[in-house]
């Protein structure tokens, strides 16, 4: 049955970064993940849990920095306590994916599982989760067969913003999987329209479903010290101070992911779900509805829109009227007020950066 529980598979939700396209109204101490996006009343982190939980039951490992591991616990307060790892400093997706690899590999050594993981970021927005469900499982019945394997999504339009997955042969055994033949960097426009001409491409979303061992092997075969300080933490936690410092800061797509697919020995299962990262206020935007109108994320009554289309988030309390704008953008947060256009909302992440040069890491 689709959405039903599958045999020792565990789900590792990485709760990382600052979301820096998103400010003012993500910030390192309170990131996308753990705020509501979407005007569902669940934050993205509530959602991929609920959205998970029919798959793993309660087979979860959060990974998070020391900084928000509160929020977490108080947002997930029926995860149990050794279901949330603590990062004492951010050192990228590697790091934390590999540590939870580390210690689900050595937990299944010690209870006889032969386990398999899936890796699944804490703030994506997924519409369709029976149909999520689904490539869950083909993916998971390929992991078994020792394949590290990667969800491609079916790109919708020439996206410069997303890498790619360059799709190759079927894989045998495997009716709904390919192997991989590359992971590409963020294309050009141009390029990204030559790629979806093809139909070979896909886009890359960062999800991999993998037994840990088989991981923490391949990333051993890159970087053996790093993979030993990952199992000798999960072994001996005590040493996590003393050996995190220490742990190369990569993402697990340079570390693992590519050489792997150069060498053979990535597969990838289309999702043909509706899946969006909310990297942007343009994004958020799209997210919302109608581009058509003035969306609101929040209290719509604090918001006065004549002859105008974009996003509007009222966080502040304060009455906003927008007047015969396109595609604004304007967030206004106790602290900070942002006023740009769809068009320009990558850039937003240079505001961070101007926050952090002048020294008001408060604002940030």
């Amino acid at each position: 049955m689709v959405g039903s529980a599958i045999e020792a598979f565990w789900a590792v939700v990485p709760a990382g970064g600052a979301g820096t396209r998103l400010w003012p109204l993500s910030r390192s101490s309170s990131p996308k993940f753990l705020h509501d996006l979407t005007g569902e009343g669940r934050s993205l982190l509530e959602q991929t849990h609920d959205r998970l939980t029919p798959l793993v039951e309660e087979r979860f490992l959060v990974v998070t920095g020391r900084v928000h591991e509160e929020a977490v616990r108080g947002q997930l307060t029926a995860l149990g306590q050794d279901a949330v790892l603590a990062e004492p400093t951010p050192r990228d997706s590697m790091a934390a994916i590999g540590l939870a690899a580390a210690v689900l590999e050595r937990r299944a050594e010690e209870a006889g599982e032969d386990v398999v993981m899936g890796s699944f970021a804490a703030d994506h927005v997924i519409s369709d989760p029976a149909g999520f469900h689904r490539t869950v499982e083909h993916a998971v019945a390929a992991a078994r067969d020792d394949w590290l394997v990667t969800i491609g999504i079916r790109p919708t339009f020439p996206s410069s913003a997303f890498g790619y997955i360059r799709q190759g042969d079927g894989l045998d055994g495997h009716a709904e999987a390919r192997v991989v033949d590359a992971f590409v960097e963020k294309p050009a426009v141009s390029v990204a329209e030559e790629y979806l001409a093809t139909g070979l491409y896909r886009w890359n979303a960062g999800m991999f479903v993998v037994r840990p061992r088989v991981l923490l092997d391949l990333l051993a075969e890159q970087n053996p010290d790093f993979a030993a300080s990952l199992r000798a933490i999960a072994a001996a936690p005590e040493r996590l101070e003393e050996l995190w410092p220490s742990l190369p800061k990569i993402a697990i797509d340079h570390a693992v992911a590519e050489p792997a697919a150069a060498a053979g020995r990535v597969a990838t299962v289309p999702g043909n779900f509706s899946w969006d990262d909310v990297g942007d206020f343009d994004s958020l935007t799209g997210l919302l509805g109608d581009a058509e109108k003035c969306n609101v994320l929040g209290d719509s009554g604090l918001v006065l829109s004549q002859e105008s289309t974009g996003l509007v988030v009222p966080a502040s309390g304060r009455v906003i009227a927008v007047i015969g704008l396109d595609d604004v953008v304007v967030v206004d947060t106790p602290d900070g007020l942002l006023v740009t256009s769809r068009e320009r909302a990558q850039d937003v992440k240079a505001v961070v950066a101007a926050l952090k040069d002048q020294g008001r890491p408060e604002l940030t």
